[in-house]
């Protein structure tokens, strides 16, 4: 079951960073997060309502859920899709898988869990990698002040993910399902942000074409759906930080994607960069040797 999830998660949000750079357009970055969470929040209400699956919520499930729609369905995306504009969406996609650093920094924070020598290591070998994924960038004439934001953006969207991963795991040990969560989060993160396009003049407005119309129902239903409901399942079966171990092989689909779709070119540095990016990443997971072994000692004993 976990390895369906795993694979589900990984194909689907592999390939969703193409459909995020297709929405860019006619209509605001705001708006299309807006109808993406709003139409995906309404197939699981239907869904939800329809099987009579939908779970009663208190007053704190209801706090945590707006905290989540604003986290994981609101704020993420807007940096997201704003990076996009700036810096290949493989790269942000590669920027992302450094999801599982986070929220071993996060289940420190939250759950005051003690942050091992192998996931410092882990980060240590990230950042290399996606400094040497980001040197032409960087380093070549092409260099400027929007590489730099939009790698920004891309750090600050995957942390907001992160805390997200955490309140949906608090969630889920209250004995809420993702299915309920998810759809009261995207509602509220919809909620939000149609509310602060209104504030700021943001128009309605609607791309009537075959590109937005397929990346909107793309995202809407595989993308949001689908993967939000399979991701957030793995972590409240195995925990946010071993559940964030499939974001490890993002990468290898979207980068994959982004060559063919927008041309981008793989050099050397960038494929050193994606070995550190990957390596630091597994290594973050990897159990130490001396608890492994003292674990089989004790299990014999």
């Amino acid at each position: 079951m976990n390895l369906s999830l795993y694979l589900l998660t990984v194909v689907i949000w592999g390939t969703t960073w193409i459909a995020l750079k297709l929405q860019l357009g006619v209509v605001a970055i705001p708006v299309s997060i807006v109808y993406r969470f709003a139409l995906a929040a309404l197939v699981l209400f239907a869904i939800l309502l329809i099987s009579r699956r939908l779970q009663p919520m208190n007053r704190r499930g209801h706090a945590i859920c707006l905290a989540q729609g604003l986290c994981l369905f609101c704020v993420n995306f807007m940096c997201f899709l704003t990076a996009s504009q700036w810096i290949p969406s493989g790269l942000i996609a590669v920027v992302f898988s450094t999801a599982t650093l986070w929220n071993a920094l996060n289940a420190r924070v939250f759950f005051g869990q003690k942050i091992a020598a192998n996931v410092l290591a882990g980060g240590a070998l990230g950042l290399g990698g996606l400094g040497l994924l980001f040197w032409p960038e960087l380093a070549g004439h092409t260099a400027s002040r929007e590489t730099l934001v939009g790698l920004g953006l891309a750090l600050l969207g995957t942390l907001c993910f992160s805390a997200g991963n955490m309140l949906s795991s608090l969630q889920q040990k209250a004995g809420l399902r993702p299915l309920t969560t998810n759809a009261w989060g995207m509602c509220y993160g919809a909620g939000m942000l149609g509310v602060y396009c209104l504030l700021s003049g943001i128009p309605f407005t609607m791309e009537w074409n075959t590109r937005y119309i397929g990346s909107l129902l793309y995202l809407v239903i595989p993308g949001s759906v689908i993967g939000f409901t399979a991701y957030l399942t793995l972590v409240g079966r195995m925990g946010p930080e071993r559940a964030a171990y499939c974001t490890v092989l993002f990468p290898l689909v979207a980068l994959n994607v982004s060559a063919y779709a927008e041309g981008y070119q793989w050099t050397l540095p960038a494929l050193c960069g994606l070995v550190l990016v990957m390596l630091g990443n597994v290594l973050v997971f990897r159990k130490p040797r001396e608890k492994v072994a003292l674990g089989t000692v004790a299990a014999r004993t």
